[in-house]
């Protein structure tokens, strides 16, 4: 008796999916590079399931930058929270965890929406909201140690522009203690 092959059954993939699957060509290739074909093949469906999910590519790219400005903004407010009195020990968590090696992929997708944002309204739309409650739940932070708005607002910069630039450099071979260096910088910030 000849047995049949077993057809493999097709993979369902959801919004999410998707979206998830586009962030990753997304964080490898640019903006640029995120086209459906490349999408579809990568996730092992037909391109036509596709318009299930989006109307058109466009769809897709607003899904993309609103997926990853609402994980931002949670994540954000997640690491800024903190106890009256425990507000230093949220912002050095919060320099710990952007200026981190584990944090790479996150810097990845960072760059790529960063880059994208350089030649589309909509991306730097978004990033420019991410920034402004990086921002804000920075300064919270600040003011509820004591400093003045001002300082709180230069601070808070401060911050976000050293945990980014570091994200970005490759600095292993300048100090013998790049962890003791990152950490006397972060207490600089904080304090």
């Amino acid at each position: 008796m000849e047995t049949k092959p077993v057809k493999a059954a097709r993979t369902q993939l959801d919004r999410e999916a998707w979206i998830k699957g586009a962030i990753a060509i997304l964080a490898e290739h640019g903006a640029e590079r995120l086209r459906v074909e490349v999408l579809a093949k990568r996730l092992g469906v037909t391109k036509g399931s596709f318009y299930w999910h989006f109307k058109d590519r466009r769809d897709l790219l607003d899904a993309v930058l609103d997926y990853w400005k609402q994980g931002r903004i949670r994540d954000i407010r997640k690491q800024t929270q903190a106890e009256p009195g425990d507000e230093v020990a949220a912002l050095l968590h919060t320099i710990e965890v952007y200026a981190s090696a584990r944090n790479r992929k996150g810097i990845s997708i960072e760059a790529a929406v960063r880059d994208w944002a350089r030649r589309d309204a909509q991306a730097i739309a978004v990033v420019e909201e991410v920034d402004a409650e990086r921002l804000v739940c920075a300064c919270r932070l600040f003011l509820a140690c004591g400093l003045t708005r001002e300082e709180a607002q230069a601070r808070s910069v401060m911050l976000y522009a050293y945990v980014f630039g570091v994200s970005l450099m490759h600095c292993g071979g300048f100090t013998a203690s790049l962890t003791s260096l990152k950490a006397w910088i972060a207490e600089r910030i904080a304090r």
